[in-house]
């Protein structure tokens, strides 16, 4: 009987069987070992995720360098692309997959998944809100090694501004279309404190069984400034 050499190998994300270079690669970073455990988590981090986008493309596509008619999709390269670690953005390989057809791009989960920006936000707000300037805003990050801190973006004073921008009025927004109507309050305390040019004001709602619940609002400032206002 001849050997079957078109075995076929599924996939689980949540246990991913990742490639033997993966740990032979583990010896290449000896270097980095000298910056400190983290440093070297992250360089072994990122081979990992390596290993994980081509499991994701050849689980799309079929294993490289083997003729299959049916298959749906096919490999189309790949460019430059960015990922999310530890507050910053990172630059990676991002491998490309089109539809067989040409009609279009195949998504890559993982690469999906890590390149997502929005724990930028959490974290800026997060920061933030523990009083880190946005100036400073990299003195407060993990050390990733000197080799990724040089490649990695997004850490500017503007960028971490924006986010922070973004992330409140993103929480705001939610705040203000909250249903309160399964809310079962016996008090409501209103009051607030001028801040520069506006008046924040804080609803504290006190429910039957004495859980406080604060929902802030903002006011736009009055045209003339009051006299003798109590807040």
């Amino acid at each position: 009987m001849p050997k079957d050499t078109q075995r076929t190998t599924t996939t689980d994300h949540a246990q991913l069987d990742l490639p033997e270079r993966v740990t032979v690669a583990v010896a290449e970073l000896a270097s980095v070992a000298r910056e400190g455990l983290l440093a070297l988590a992250v360089g072994t981090g990122l081979q990992v995720l390596e290993a994980m986008l081509a499991e994701d493309v050849a689980r799309l596509v079929g294993p490289k360098g083997r003729h299959n008619p049916d298959r749906a999709a096919v490999r189309h390269g790949a460019e430059p692309g960015q990922v999310t670690l530890g507050g910053r953005r990172v630059r990676v390989r991002r491998p490309r997959v089109r539809s067989a057809d040409g009609t279009g791009e195949v998504a890559v989960p993982t690469y999906q998944a890590f390149a997502s920006t929005e724990l930028l936000g959490h974290l800026a707000l997060e920061r933030m809100l523990a009083k880190l300037s946005t100036r400073r805003y990299p003195a407060g990050l993990e050390p990733v090694g000197a080799e990724v801190e040089r490649a990695a973006a997004g850490t500017s004073k503007s960028a971490i501004s924006r986010r922070f921008v973004a992330r409140t009025e993103h929480a705001l927004a939610e705040l203000l279309t909250q249903d309160l109507s399964g809310l079962d309050l016996v008090a409501l305390l209103v009051d607030g404190i001028r801040v520069a040019d506006h008046c924040c004001v804080v609803a504290l709602g006190i429910t039957i069984d004495g859980t406080k619940i604060p929902s802030p609002w903002p006011r736009a400032p009055p045209r003339t400034p009051p006299s003798s206002a109590t807040y």
